[in-house]
């Protein structure tokens, strides 16, 4: 997607050990219209999968997998980082190492809004090591859900995300991959 690799050339900062700052469009501060953009592509590349439901993590992947859903007129589930006082007992729970925060990160969701019945999407911002869609994905898997396909706005290519989720077998879509960092150069 041409629009999003221009705007992370334009100002997306890498900051060394494989950290590309997005802040100021997606993980911070949000470029509504280019998240439109992306929902609108994922949209496209996802249509014919019949979901029921998109998932993602708290908080960077919620912008672009609101803007996607709101296309799809699909709920969006994101998996909490604490669990609320509010929430139903017995969540599906699940723990990533965030490379970004440089700890472990809890992932949870209700049992309420996801089912077995579902047939799911995961939408997050990045595909890198896969350590958060992994974690995603056996949270579908302890819900009896079926996982239909795997977004990233932004993949790392060279930190083996993608090779670590093919044995899924399903459609695994992003729309900027990173190929490598070369003297603090953004290639794609």
């Amino acid at each position: 997607m041409q629009l999003l690799k221009d705007k992370i050339l334009k100002e997306g900062k890498y900051l060394g050990k494989g950290i590309l700052k997005v802040d100021s469009f997606m993980n911070h501060q949000i470029d509504p219209a280019l998240m439109n953009e992306v929902g609108k592509e994922f949209a496209r590349r996802f249509k014919d999968l019949k979901a029921t439901r998109i998932l993602t993590a708290e908080t960077s992947g919620i912008a672009p997998a609101l803007a996607c859903a709101m296309i799809l007129e699909l709920p969006l589930v994101f998996a909490r980082k604490h669990k609320p006082v509010t929430m139903a007992e017995n969540p599906f729970t699940e723990r990533a190492e965030s490379h970004t925060k440089g700890s472990i990160v809890d992932l949870i969701v209700s049992p309420e809004y996801l089912k077995a019945e579902d047939r799911v999407i995961i939408l997050d911002d990045f595909l890198a090591s896969a350590r958060t869609i992994k974690a995603l994905v056996a949270i579908v898997a302890s819900s009896g859900a079926e996982l239909v396909g795997i977004g990233a706005v932004i993949e790392k290519s060279f930190e083996g995300g993608r090779d670590a989720l093919k044995y899924l077998n399903i459609p695994i879509e992003s729309l900027a991959a990173i190929k490598s960092f070369d003297n603090e150069q953004i290639n794609f």
